[in-house]
């Protein structure tokens, strides 16, 4: 896109960019998302940037209306394979807060400068401005929906001293974090407990365009781990809750099907954490696991312009490609799965969580246990699942291989190397390596040819992988389009 067309997006007002670019208003000094209600500015008083740190960075303050700073992540990073993808997934899981800068150049395997370059180049900021950005609106979340004291919320948020915090909110969004706070309803927010005891932190998760909740919420009910997650309430509104390991602590994340027929495109969300600084490492979890962060327009104008896939994406517009809200559990359910139907690898799995799975200190409903860490397979005999030796031996040495590092699986990590570390372990195939990859690290462009559905799926349209070469770089779409229809 050109800057013209960028501002042709402003004048209709359209969504489909919201995320993709900013508006920043010279006369106003504030900075909007595309689709902003607020009455279209000037050409000459508009400028485009590419990201809400640079925005910030430039001087803007965040518009009220719209809340550019809410909007869902741009799909880029999930498409992209190189350096500035693997890191802008990285600095929304918090690396940069947890780890620095340094940490976050070694995960990539660059220099620090290397990276700031790259950043500066494509997004007009740095990986500390960009944190920054993350942490401002990690605060104000906070600050709306919480009653933690002021100065607990700031370093919840990331921020390392409670002036940097107040110097940032006063910048970003021209209030202080009192007036910020009470501009809220107090209705939405809770209590100053934010533990799994508590009320938790509501949140709105975003999205954009249409979303298949149905489908999505049937795939992960499905599949969902006794002690480690639950479904309730009918379809159309039910419930998905899960537990999670988190740096700081743990967590319980809960998330409704139903907001969507309200208007809005978000779904409710609740987390109840044990420390809230996990709040933004929890929320992109969520994210990535029911693929908020997806461009469904680009989706369906490939995938919907082919003769054969088209009239699957016109039957479920929306479809979205879950990831995992924990990659080496998924890797673990990947190999507990292999050659097996679903309701028989959810069986083992339930199996593996109360041998071997942490139990929570106050369970939650059906919730009860943590997924086993890799270390606790290493040298788990594992007798207790009923499988046979070689895929047990699989099991120990995919645990192991997580536990020592030679095989990463964390947001930033390079896929095609991953993909070569899983296929050098003893029990592990191509099918397990692409469902990992698909689903763990979010790739986007995986066709499980090794699966009975998607060959069933195929059968069914009369296709063949040659013609699934159209369909790149979305054929994990398509993979769950051919799910989807051979298990309706």
């Amino acid at each position: 896109m050109d800057d013209d067309s960028r501002y042709q997006a402003v004048r209709s007002r359209d969504e489909r960019f919201d995320g993709v670019f900013f508006t920043a208003v010279l006369t106003t000094g504030i900075y909007c998302r595309p689709s902003c209600p607020a009455t279209t500015p000037k050409r000459a008083n508009v400028r485009f940037v590419p990201s809400a740190a640079a925005a910030q960075g430039a001087g803007f303050r965040a518009c009220r209306r719209c809340r550019p700073d809410a909007v869902p992540g741009s799909a880029e990073w999930n498409v992209r394979a190189d350096a500035v993808g693997r890191a802008m997934r990285l600095i929304s899981d918090g690396v940069v807060d947890r780890e620095g800068v340094a940490g976050l150049a070694d995960r990539l395997g660059y220099s620090a400068r290397q990276v700031q370059r790259q950043l500066v180049a494509e997004l007009g900021a740095g990986p500390i401005a960009l944190a920054r950005a993350q942490r401002a609106h990690t605060a104000r979340v906070l600050l709306q929906t919480t009653e933690l004291p002021i100065t607990e919320l700031a370093f919840a948020a990331g921020f390392a001293s409670v002036r940097q915090f107040n110097d940032t909110i006063r910048a970003v969004y021209d209030r202080t974090p009192s007036a910020l706070r009470a501009a809220a309803p107090a209705g939405d927010r809770d209590g100053p407990a934010a533990g799994p005891g508590g009320a938790g932190i509501p949140l709105r998760l975003a999205y954009r365009g249409a979303y298949a909740a149905g489908a999505v919420f049937d795939f992960l009910q499905r599949r969902a781990l006794p002690g480690v997650e639950e479904t309730s309430g009918p379809a159309g509104d039910r419930r998905y809750r899960r537990t999670l390991a988190l740096p700081h602590g743990t967590g319980i994340a809960e998330v409704g099907e139903s907001a969507g027929a309200t208007g809005g495109r978000w779904l409710p969300c609740r987390l109840h954490l044990s420390d809230p600084r996990d709040l933004t490492c929890a929320v992109q979890r969520l994210r990535r696991l029911f693929d908020l962060d997806a461009d469904p327009y680009a989706v369906a104008e490939r995938l919907g312009g082919h003769p054969l896939l088209g009239p699957l994406v016109a039957a479920t517009p929306g479809l979205r490609s879950p990831g995992a809200a924990e990659p080496a559990e998924l890797a673990v359910r990947a190999v507990l799965g292999q050659q097996i139907t679903v309701g028989a690898a959810r069986t083992l799995g339930g199996r593996l969580v109360a041998a071997l799975g942490k139990p929570l200190d106050r369970p939650d409903g059906g919730l009860t246990h943590l997924f086993p860490e890799p270390a606790a397979l290493a040298d788990a005999p594992l007798t207790e699942l009923g499988m046979p030796e070689s895929r047990r031996a699989t099991l120990r040495t995919l645990g192991a291989a997580l536990a020592d590092g030679r095989v990463v699986l964390d947001p930033g990590a390079d896929r095609d190397e991953v993909t070569a570390a899983l296929l050098a372990l003893r029990g592990i195939g191509p099918w397990t390596a692409g469902y990992v990859r698909m689903r763990a690290l979010g790739d986007p462009d995986v066709l499980l040819t090794g699966d009975a559905g998607v060959r069933h799926g195929l059968a069914l349209l009369g296709a063949s992988p040659t013609d699934a070469e159209e369909w790149r770089p979305w054929r994990s779409y398509a993979v769950h389009h051919l799910w989807h229809a051979t298990a309706s």
